[in-house]
């Protein structure tokens, strides 16, 4: 797995490297890279990532490097031409705004630190700067709750205030390796999602149909033990048989999951909920359950069910809770 670019500027640092992180800060207009996108640079111009697309990726370069040598941050403002847009695949141009702060220096160590500690933990965790006074310190949810909810880094309303967001990543648990999931799981990747498939049946979660994928064949309620579904998991049951998806459900609903979709007919829910409270669960816990899954776009196929439960998840994920 690709290490996050904070962690990777700090294993650059522990290892002996000179580096900067160059973050953007705002954009206007048709900006190449979203508001907290990262570059992470050493003194001899390697880098990670990008906070252009290449556009001024070069000034960022040499902005860090004399950022490295004086250990002072720089705040910096491009204009994106049109030609240069479309170099790298835009319509038109923009302007960006972006932060580069040496590490060890104007980035602290050890806010650096807690911040790679809290995402390795995939706990969601902000870095919040004071642009004008120059204070940097780690945020939380409770303090930016929609920030976090929208995955929006920004400055705040006061004009000085930045808020970097750094939410653990996006995943989709899918059980049961049915036609709908061979659609669904190239649509979640596609989304941000890091997609994991389950099912028992070794027959039907083969690589040949599902090429690439994470697979566990194992029973799904002890495979979501071990997934332990967060906050930022989204869980949907497709087998269609009380055997497999019972259990799965039993446990997510115990679990933080901000989403539990479960095929199947309204007769068919109305049977799941009867068996889940006589099992013991409550209206409100069974209330968590999209069901049918799905948002209704009168789509039969597999592939447009699969786009129905993508869009129901998003919906789900963005909305104003």
């Amino acid at each position: 797995m690709t290490p996050h670019l904070l962690t990777l500027a700090l294993d650059w640092h522990r290892s002996g490297r000179a580096v900067a992180v160059a973050t953007v800060i705002e954009t206007w207009g048709s900006a190449p890279r979203r508001v907290g996108s990262l570059l992470v640079i050493d003194g001899d111009g390697n880098m990670e990532g990008s906070v252009s697309g290449g556009c001024v990726e070069g000034a960022v370069i040499l902005e860090a490097i004399e950022a490295l040598q004086d250990g002072k941050p720089r705040l910096l403002d491009y204009g994106v031409s049109d030609d240069d847009a479309f170099a790298v695949g835009l319509a038109c141009g923009g302007r960006i705004r972006v932060l580069v702060e040496p590490v060890g220096r104007a980035m602290p160590l050890d806010v650096l630190e807690t911040l790679c500690a809290r995402i390795a933990a995939r706990e969601p965790v902000a870095y919040v700067i004071d642009l004008e006074g120059g204070a940097r310190r780690v945020g939380e949810l409770a303090d930016h709750p929609d920030r976090f909810r929208l995955d929006r880094s920004g400055v705040e309303d006061d004009a000085r205030t930045f808020v970097a967001v750094h939410n653990p990543p996006l995943r989709m648990i899918v059980v049961g390796a049915v036609h709908i999931a061979q659609a669904l799981l190239p649509m979640a990747r596609a989304c941000g999602f890091d997609p994991v498939l389950i099912d028992p049946r070794g027959v039907f979660g083969s690589a040949d149909r599902f090429p690439g994928e994470t697979i566990i064949e194992d029973w799904p309620d002890a495979a979501l033990t071990a997934l332990a579904p967060d906050s930022r998991t989204a869980v949907v049951t497709l087998t269609h048989d009380p055997k497999l998806d019972d259990p799965a459900i039993m446990q997510v609903l115990g679990s933080d999951a901000f989403y539990l979709g479960c095929l199947g007919s309204t007769r068919t829910h109305a049977k799941r909920v009867a068996r889940l409270t006589e099992a013991g669960f409550t209206a409100a816990q069974i209330d968590r359950i999209h069901a049918p899954v799905g948002l209704d776009l009168g789509g039969r196929a597999p592939a447009e069910i699969a786009v129905s439960v993508m869009a129901q998840v998003i919906a789900t994920l963005r909305r104003a809770t």
